[in-house]
């Protein structure tokens, strides 16, 4: 016993040790060095264990910040962070006393959740989720003047693919076999110990979602990408996050197991690193090049994390971009699949606004698709792909549906993700549904199609026109500049902030662009989210903003956002 208590404390301090080293060496790292900056987020917390909190040991609260998790207070998440909080405080405020304040209302320009902002359901769509909800009005002789004739059709399908025609029930525990035994990147020596070693479930029974929704939606990428797709490899998940979380749990074994992440990033993927107990090693996406992702500065990185002790398990890559909207070229996204293939890493592709493209010299091409047409196959590259029902022309958030497509992994591994995706026993199936939905929207011919083509183009024409503006807007501000807005749903300006502004925000103390950002919700109601929130450049500031409020409402933000802008400049002139 002593001896496994002495290895267990040597293997403690080595581990420590490679991390101090991998930390410390990170600190000498060049300007750009993420790990270095003073605006990281992801590696170090705002709260100190060691530091004497609200609640002593002697109070009466047995859970305290000392006692939890420290996982838990390393995870940050700024998209819903301080600012979000001040901004309902000042709505509810606003409410009480509607004249209390120098504007009339809060204006969201924080996070992507199109339908609060006003934006429609697509008709289809809801006529099939009300039709699957209540299947008893199918057989009355209203619905048919009611509801499109290809919306009751479709609900019929689908219900006969749902136990019971119960959109309540769980969804089946089914059985998957004859997957190839050939892939080369990952084995069980390689997987987070915490996955193989829960092992009370039969891990060749697994809910990944209703069998039939998974054919349609594999049937869809196959249409999209011109590759087959097989509905065995569709992880049917509540929106895209569980699916990025499930990824982590799979891969991250500790510390010293890293994911190659982009700065600026979408905070999902540092707090389920920061959760899972892993490492960010960030690659930095080039400003001047139009948020341009260079391969160079990938293995200049990767090499970095190895050379300090860090197993990089796998590349993230978000396209159309979260924050910074650039799309990627069919080029560098070839690039990307060989230096993954060479590198032998998960590549794990973000592609949840494939429908939000708004440029014509740019489409969205799939990760999968891209690899499949260089010749680069299963046995070559693990592949996982995310999509959401959350964004596009859709943006039904509320519904939580989406779903991963993983390819390139062997028999083994699959079911060890089976076997974590049936802890959770099944995604929502209002959210399997739309996320089929979404995959197989009306053809030609189908009745609803002119209406759902009409409202899908109203969409995304509008959000073209609002990030064009916006766009504008924000290059016509002094100290501000601005990329194109290429596709996603936000905008991630550069504010070149006055020395007096930095010394005001390091007095209170917090970061410029949140000190920015703060003073332009108390003043005018825009809500908008500090790009110290999403990682950037040591020494430059950016907000994000999305495009999302309606048209109507695009002037009034320009109008407050210009005279704010000004003002403060004025104010904090060097």
């Amino acid at each position: 016993m002593r001896r496994f208590v002495a290895e267990t404390a040597k293997h403690l301090i080595k581990k420590r040790n490679i991390l101090n080293s991998c930390v410390s060496s990170y600190h000498h790292h060049q300007n750009h060095s993420f790990l270095a900056s003073s605006q990281s987020l992801f590696l170090s917390s705002p709260f100190s264990t060691s530091t004497s909190m609200d609640h002593s040991i002697g109070s009466s609260h047995h859970v305290t910040l000392q006692n939890i998790n420290p996982k838990v207070l390393k995870c940050e998440y700024a998209v819903r962070g301080e600012i979000v909080t001040q901004a309902e405080k000042l709505q509810e405020q606003l409410k009480q006393q509607p004249e209390s304040l120098p504007f009339d209302e809060i204006l969201y320009c924080n996070i992507g959740n199109p339908q609060s902002l006003g934006q429609h359901p697509i008709t289809f769509f809801r006529e099939v989720l009300s039709l699957c909800d209540h299947p008893n009005i199918l057989d009355k002789s209203e619905t048919q003047g009611l509801f499109s004739a290809d919306s009751i059709e479709r609900a019929w399908q689908i219900l006969d693919q749902i136990p019971g025609r119960a959109t309540g029930a769980y969804s089946h525990s089914q059985f998957v076999a004859g997957f190839s035994t050939s892939f080369a990147f990952l084995d069980l020596e390689t997987v987070s110990g915490r996955s193989v070693k829960c092992s009370k479930f039969t891990v060749t029974e697994f809910e990944v979602g209703i069998k039939g929704l998974r054919e349609t939606i594999a049937a869809g990428i196959e249409a999209r990408d011109g590759f087959p797709a097989n509905a065995n490899d569709i992880f049917l998940t509540d929106g895209a996050s569980p699916g990025v979380h499930m990824m982590m749990q799979l891969l991250l074994r500790s510390e010293e197991d890293g994911i190659l992440c982009p700065i600026p990033q979408y905070p999902l993927y540092s707090a389920s690193i920061a959760l899972h107990g892993g490492t960010l090693v960030p690659y930095y996406l080039d400003e001047a090049t139009g948020w341009g992702l260079e391969i160079s500065d990938l293995k200049k990185q990767l090499d970095t994390a190895r050379s300090n002790g860090i197993t990089v398990r796998a590349l993230v890559v978000i396209n159309p971009g979260n924050p910074t909207g650039q799309v990627l070229a069919e080029e560098n996204q070839q690039q990307i699949v060989e230096f993954c293939k060479k590198e032998g890493l998960v590549l794990l592709a973000d592609e949840v606004y494939q429908e939000n493209v708004y440029v014509p010299e740019k489409q969205f091409h799939s990760f999968k698709k891209i690899a499949r047409s260089s010749g680069v196959g299963e046995n070559d590259i693990s592949l996982v792909s995310f999509q959401s029902v959350s964004k596009g022309y859709y943006g039904e958030c509320g519904k939580r549906g989406g779903y991963m497509e993983v390819t390139g992994f062997s028999t083994e591994i699959r079911e060890q993700l089976y076997k974590v995706a049936s802890v959770n026993l099944c995604s929502n199936i209002t959210g399997q549904i739309l996320a089929s939905l979404v995959m197989s929207p009306p053809k030609v011919g189908d009745e609803s199609y002119e209406s759902y083509s009409a409202e899908k183009e109203g969409i995304l024409s509008s959000l073209a026109r609002r990030a064009k503006t916006l766009e504008d807007a924000f290059n016509s501000l002094e100290g501000v500049t601005c990329n194109k807005a290429e596709g996603a749903m936000y905008l991630f300006p550069r504010i070149n902030l006055p020395k007096k502004a930095i010394e005001a925000a390091e007095a209170v103390p917090t970061a410029p662009d949140a000190f920015y950002a703060r003073s332009l919700l108390e003043q005018t109601g825009i809500v908008v989210v500090p790009g110290s929130g999403f990682g950037q450049v040591p020494g430059t500031w950016h907000i994000r903003c999305t495009i999302l409020p309606q048209e109507d409402k695009i002037p009034a933000i320009v109008d407050r956002l210009t005279a704010f802008h000004q003002k403060f400049m004025d104010e904090y002139r060097d």
